[in-house]
């Protein structure tokens, strides 16, 4: 792999120098920026995939992180919670345990 990704563009950009130096004046300058063009084109290619890979690694670390909380019911760096979940309620709302406790308080225990 280092080989396609970074030796062969090199070697290429260094093909187009030297295609500077030892080609006829006429195709001097069209070597050169054949292989020239050629070398940079690959290693972009390699950038841009490179860019594109680490993209679908987010995207599996996302939903592994997603798949985690529906098990869980929590993030992995939160922690869980002890207790029942906490309603904050507007207030004069009654809930089946007020209404419970209002009654014993009623009957006198």
């Amino acid at each position: 792999m280092f080989a396609v990704r970074y030796l062969l563009p090199a070697v290429l950009v260094v093909a187009g120098f030297v295609c500077l130096l030892v080609a006829p004046e006429s195709t001097r300058l069209e070597g050169w920026a054949g292989f020239t063009g050629a070398g940079l084109s690959i290693l972009l290619l390699n950038v841009l995939y490179r860019i594109g890979v680490s993209g679908d690694k987010e995207r599996d670390s996302e939903q592994d992180e997603r798949d985690y909380f529906d098990a869980h019911g929590h993030w992995r760096d939160e922690k869980p919670a002890t207790e029942g979940r906490q309603w904050n309620l507007p207030e004069g709302v009654a809930t089946q345990e007020s209404e419970a406790a209002d009654e014993r308080r009623r009957r006198g225990g």
